[in-house]
């Protein structure tokens, strides 16, 4: 079932909802162009266990879900009978927070006779971008980098064309920062807040572990990432003080901390660049507002001369925009719907644009 407006050769209008972790989206774009995006997040019920709860995550998901619709319709303006095409994250994410977006995405396509379109997550973010910046040159890198998922992917079509560069073997980026502030006895997430110490601290001061950077990872694990070594290193250092009943440095340890991280993923991410010959870098992802990795990004990309593409901070955490972005992209290009019967894929592989 083709959408009408892309058959017509109109722009299309696509509803996209996003439920992979805690954050329920809903967006609407026409083309490359957003009406509008309604976020409901439920962060703050999870605050108080230091992480993300499945179960109570997919309770809010529910209690959320229609009076964010219903709120994304009523800004733009839209009656639901003006959608051409559903598009909703099938993977990857929290079993129970996708099938609930799954479930409303189903029931919606069902009722209004709208064609359904499962896509995946990671590749939104690095979408989403063509709602800020305009449409991709021929071959982009793109960088998607959160609190799950720390992955390098060289796009040719964002639509049809991805594939996995590089991936994480532990820890995500975004994981390895909530970890290292628990640690440091910071309120969760953990992020923001070493980004905000990392910034009146000496980046310098300790020289942690650059994880998969010596030459023997080279061969097999030239663009993957851990950061589950540089956390234990950060641990140990820590404690070392503590025993010795020294006071620990916070700022610098949150600076040394960053820079590791942003060095890591900007290092293997311009190699990518210059080996593949691609003149356009965008990342993407909620560890992407980290101030370390946007001002070595843009340091680094400057240098070799690659484009650097890094979407408004409010498009980089989990949102709609980025799942109507990336289902605006599959319905434009043709690529037939999903049925109706499909599952959702907690671990979908990167190379999966759609179901």
């Amino acid at each position: 079932m083709a959408s009408s407006a892309a058959a017509g050769g109109g722009e299309p209008l696509v509803l996209g909802i996003e439920t992979s972790c805690d954050e329920t989206g809903v967006a609407l774009v026409r083309g490359r162009e957003l009406l509008v995006d309604t976020v409901a997040s439920s962060m703050d019920e999870h605050a108080r266990y230091g992480g993300i709860i499945p179960e109570v995550a997919s309770r809010a998901h529910l209690e959320a879900m229609i009076p964010t619709l219903e709120r994304s319709l009523a800004t733009a303006d839209v009656d639901l009978s003006e959608v051409d095409a559903i598009a909703v994250t099938a993977g990857p994410g929290l079993v129970g927070p996708l099938t609930i977006g799954a479930s409303a995405a189903k029931a919606l396509a069902l009722a209004l006779g709208k064609p359904l379109y499962g896509v995946n997550h990671v590749i939104g973010h690095a979408a989403v971008d063509e709602l800020v910046h305009g449409a991709f040159p021929e071959r982009v890198m793109a960088l998607v980098v959160s609190g799950g998922h720390s992955s390098l992917l060289l796009v040719d079509d964002v639509a049809t064309s991805v594939t996995e560069l590089g991936s994480t073997l532990d820890d995500a980026a975004g994981e390895a920062f909530d970890k290292v502030g628990r640690l440091l006895g910071l309120p969760y997430p953990g992020g923001p807040h070493i980004d905000r110490l990392a910034r009146e601290g000496d980046p310098t001061a300790i020289r942690f572990p650059r994880g998969l950077t010596a030459r023997k990872d080279q061969a097999k694990h030239a663009y993957d990432f851990s950061f589950s070594g540089l956390k234990t290193a950060v641990a140990r250092w820590v404690e070392a003080r503590q025993d010795a009943g020294e006071e620990i440095p916070v700022h610098d340890v949150a600076a040394s901390f960053a820079e590791s991280v942003a060095d890591v993923l900007t290092a293997k991410t311009i190699a990518a660049c210059e080996r593949h010959g691609v003149g356009t870098l965008v990342v993407g992802g909620g560890f992407s507002a980290n101030s370390q990795l946007r001002d070595m990004a843009a340091k680094r990309c400057a240098e070799a001369g690659i484009e650097l593409r890094i979407p408004p901070i409010r498009y980089c955490t989990d949102n709609g925009a980025m799942i109507a972005a990336l289902g605006s992209a599959v319905v434009r290009t043709g690529v037939a719907p999903s049925t109706l019967d499909i599952g959702v894929d907690s671990s979908m592989p990167l190379t999966t644009v759609t179901v």
